[in-house]
């Protein structure tokens, strides 16, 4: 077997008249008679090497049978391009490779789809042949990417003083959020392991263990409803530490980041991250993750309607609900085809009950229910609002959530179809202040937002027993251009808190022994304040790569139904098996 002496993406001038050998795919081939021209290409790049039948006829014949994606080794002299072939968009586009011997290690059968056109086939297709879109250029930079952010992120926490711990991954099934992914245990019948959503409770005894900066790269594991940034399997940087405040995570954080963007991208971001709260999030982006590149704004718009004779809009005031209006800029040639598709997006996937609208020309608000505001009352909306002919508003009454929630989502909805956001700018973000809790109306109880290890605010104490709502937390995101890179929390470190928190969530004192009696009872023997976050590891590539589905950033991905195309999985598996487990399957129900 040839063995490489060179890739195929590094030959230069400066290496002609060098013998060299060369292995890898055939990527293109063309046939000029008596010379062959074929594009070998590794994970490096590619070389254009050359077969000439005069020089060796035998050679040449075996190099016209091979076929694209076919396996070889060859050994040649480097020689300069012919002045006009040199091509400058490739490193090794000013030379060629002569070549003198050829190895053919494999043939490869005829391709599914042309791995040198990722668009050649639909994703399906492609995920069923996963290990062939991995040869795409596309995948093969989104792994390099990859690699270099872990390589990047283990650096900057060792010099920073983290040890890297590994936590578990067969634990005890417990509730953070989403439904545990269960296995059972052959030798402990009736009894199983879940595979950990994160590795939480283990961090935390490890800072009861006197570790007082942890970290992994870590795979974490949640048998949810999929998007196409979420996977049943993902990786986050996990990240803790003893006696850490609020600010001190943040300032980790915002260095991280930092560190990774210049390290991987070579892109120097603020040397600080603008912070807004919670609340005023939502208010001004109807979202906690806003991309703050957009400029549009959510707009107070009740005082207005209580000045108007629109009585739908003052019942949903009176009832103690919200109006808020988005001012989109230049858009009022928006037809009303286009208004009924975006109101018809509103109502069928945020429940709002309509999307009223007025444009601005020739200095009034006119159509939609422009009718039912006064000219002093218009005159006063684009005033306060800085609405200039052209423009066009949108606006929705209705419950709080679901103003803010409808709102956010027509905000980015018109910036896509508009190309109202620079896709070259950066924009990090942190959001604080979150709410420790929120109210579950199907199952009559209160929900933490983020997690029950997650310690409220101390200013806001007197309030857990009367208005748990209104109790803000010690939990903050970063975020960037629209997407969640991380969050985290300071932790409840004390037991007596920690033993509030589960019966204002509803947990039992049975229940909470039984699932967190181990962390409980940890806290007894001198457990330190902490906090620390986790940083969502294949978002923060994906952003990297320019992508907008973790799918392109990881290796063998599932679909969004959780599905592996390529193997199958999850699959069948055979009585013996079950019967070892002491599992038996129920049968589904004949559908009628």
């Amino acid at each position: 077997m040839l063995k490489r002496t060179k890739t195929c993406g590094e030959l230069t001038e400066a290496n002609i008249c060098d013998n060299v050998t060369l292995t890898g795919w055939v990527a293109k081939h063309r046939d000029l008679g008596g010379l062959l021209f074929i594009d070998l290409r590794d994970r490096y790049g590619k070389t254009q090497i050359v077969f000439n039948e005069e020089t060796y006829p035998e050679i040449f014949k075996i190099a016209r049978k091979l076929g694209l994606e076919d396996v070889i080794g060859i050994r040649g002299v480097v020689v300069a391009r012919p002045e006009g072939n040199v091509n400058p968009d490739m490193v090794t586009g000013e030379v060629d490779v002569e070549v003198t011997e050829l190895d053919v290690y494999n043939e490869s059968a005829p391709l599914p789809f042309d791995v040198n056109d990722r668009n050649s086939a639909n994703e399906d297709h492609r995920l069923k042949y996963r290990y062939l879109e991995l040869r795409t250029a596309e995948l093969q930079h989104n792994m390099k990417v990859r690699h270099k952010a872990a390589k990047a992120t283990r650096d900057f926490l060792d010099s920073n003083d983290y040890l890297e711990i590994e936590t578990p991954v067969l634990m005890k099934s417990t509730p953070e959020g989403a439904r545990d992914f269960l296995v059972p245990s052959r030798t402990h019948k009736h009894k199983f392991y879940a595979l950990p959503q994160s590795p939480q409770t283990y961090k935390q005894l490890l800072m009861v263990a006197g570790f007082d900066k942890y970290f992994q790269i870590v795979k974490c594991f949640r048998d949810e409803d999929f998007r196409a940034d979420r996977q049943p399997e993902f990786t986050q940087i996990d990240i803790e530490g003893s006696f850490f405040t609020q600010d001190d995570v943040m300032e980790m954080g915002t260095s991280l980041v930092q560190y990774l963007w210049k390290t991987v991208l070579d892109i120097s971001l603020p040397d600080s991250f603008p912070s807004l709260s919670y609340h005023d999030a939502m208010e001004r982006f109807g979202s906690d993750k806003p991309d703050t590149r957009l400029e549009m704004e959510l707009q107070e718009f009740s005082e207005y309607v209580k000045q108007s004779e629109f009585n739908a809009f003052k019942t949903v005031v009176d009832n103690g609900g919200r109006v808020k209006a988005l001012v989109c800029p230049n858009n009022s040639k928006y037809s009303r085809k286009v208004i009924d598709g975006l109101t018809d997006y509103m109502k069928t996937y945020f429940g709002a009950k309509g999307l009223a609208w007025m444009k601005a020309t020739d200095g009034v608000l006119s159509g939609g229910i422009s009718k039912f505001f006064s000219e002093d009352v218009q005159a006063n909306i684009r005033k306060d609002l800085n609405v200039n002919d052209g423009d066009i508003l949108f606006i929705i009454g209705d419950e709080e959530k679901v103003v803010l929630n409808a709102l956010g989502a027509l905000r980015l909805e018109l910036a896509k179809r508009e190309n109202l956001i620079d896709e070259n700018a950066w924009a990090p973000l942190w959001v604080t202040d979150f709410p420790l809790v929120e109210w579950n109306p199907d199952n009559n109880c209160w929900d933490a937002l983020h997690h029950p290890f997650t310690s409220p605010h101390p200013d806001d104490l007197d309030k857990m027993d009367t208005d748990p709502g209104n109790v803000r937390s010690l939990g903050y995101d970063i975020v960037m251009n629209g997407y969640e890179l991380g969050g985290g929390s300071i932790r409840i470190h004390q037991r007596e808190l920690q033993e509030k928190i589960f019966r204002l969530l509803g947990i039992a004192d049975d229940e909470a022994n039984e699932k967190f009696g181990f962390l409980m009872n940890a806290f007894k023997y001198g457990a330190p304040p902490h906090g620390g976050m986790a940083f969502g590891f294949d978002r923060i590539v994906m952003l990297m790569v320019h992508s907008s589905q973790i799918r392109d950033v990881i290796a063998f991905p599932k679909t969004t139904s959780a599905m592996s195309l390529m193997d199958n999985s999850p699959s069948l598996v055979d009585a013996v098996q079950l019967e070892e487990l002491a599992l038996s399957l129920v049968k589904d129900e004949p559908s009628d």
